[in-house]
């Protein structure tokens, strides 16, 4: 959809969000997704998102030694500092998904 907001004839492209449905899932299944909503603190809805993304965005593997040169980018020194950043993105993440 393109919309001429300021009435110049320039063009915005808008993205409309998409609605997606599940039918006929097998209850099995749906009990399996909540509880995995659940160990990630998500709301159903945040987790099959969640899975969407990472299957049309896979995250890339690493060897070990890309893991270490990425890790180097941050400037961690010791393991404490590590743990306060890994904590520092944690609890921001939950924080993000209480909303959902």
């Amino acid at each position: 959809m393109e919309l001429d907001l300021l009435g110049n004839g320039a063009r915005l492209d808008r993205v409309m969000p998409v609605n997606l449905s599940v039918k006929n899932a097998p209850d099995d299944l749906v009990e399996r997704l909540r509880e995995r909503a659940r160990r990630n603190h998500r709301s159903l809805q945040g987790e099959l998102m969640a899975i969407i993304e990472e299957a049309v965005h896979p995250t890339r593997k690493l060897s070990p030694m890309g893991f270490w040169e990425e890790n180097q980018k941050f400037g961690i020194e010791t393991p404490s500092e590590a743990a306060e950043l890994i904590r520092k993105d944690r609890d921001r993440g939950h924080r993000d998904r209480e909303t959902d």
